[in-house]
């Protein structure tokens, strides 16, 4: 595989099969990961990964947090800005859409989109899932280093067969994961990952989000 062909094949994996990763395949997986790049190779992130009763542990610890907190726990890095604006919103709310439209889901089933959604906190059934923690001292170029590496975890498991959804609602529990993986005083969980086989067979592996023009998001000047 080269790198177009991870980059164009890598979707958010939604389903996965049970099949577990072996822990010497996830050291040299997060080996590898280490030759992303960062601003004065400050390498800000630091990542917990879990398996098993690990993972299981995360799972029953955020569904009594999220009963009481169905919105997520106060947070001053929300996951989207407050009234996000066009084009970001109609990208946003059309990719949710397509999902629920490829899961048979109408839009007034709001019970089953809601139902939907909790897979979330149960890492779509991936038997591996790695939380991205960051200083919170660290600025917004740490945060886009953080990012690079990210990607880098995901092409990388594009290579090794695997598949990997980026999960940004665990940002809703970071006073929760704070405690439980009990961080620093200043550290925080920005997101975690989802990592596994992807079940080739479940509907919402088919799809296929769609990106904007290059004519909307980039201006070439000088050629």
């Amino acid at each position: 595989m080269d790198v177009s062909q991870a980059v164009a094949q890598r979707i958010s994996t939604r389903a996965f099969l049970p099949d577990p990763l072996p822990e010497a395949e996830i050291r040299d997986w997060l080996e590898q990961a280490q030759h992303a790049p960062s601003g004065g190779n400050t390498q800000p992130w630091r990542t917990i990964v879990v398996t098993g009763d690990a993972r299981d542990a995360v799972i029953s610890m955020a569904a009594p947090v999220l009963a009481a907190n169905p919105k997520g726990q106060p947070t001053d890095r929300p996951i989207y800005p407050k009234d996000l604006w066009e084009p970001h919103e109609a990208r946003r709310r059309k990719v949710g859409e397509m999902m629920y439209e490829t899961l048979g889901i109408p839009r007034e089933d709001r019970a089953a989109r809601i139902a939907w959604f909790a897979n979330n906190f149960r890492f779509f059934d991936a038997p591996v899932a790695a939380f991205f923690v960051i200083d919170e001292r660290m600025g917004h170029g740490q945060w886009g280093h953080t990012g690079m590496y990210l990607q880098t975890l995901a092409l990388l498991a594009e290579e090794r067969g695997w598949g990997t959804c980026m999960q940004e609602c665990w940002g809703m529990l970071r006073p929760a994961l704070k405690e439980h993986f009990k961080l620093a005083d200043t550290e925080m969980v920005w997101c975690a990952m989802a990592v596994g086989k992807p079940d080739p067979a479940h509907p919402v592996n088919s799809l296929r989000a769609e990106r904007a023009p290059l004519e909307e998001i980039a201006e070439l000047h000088g050629f």
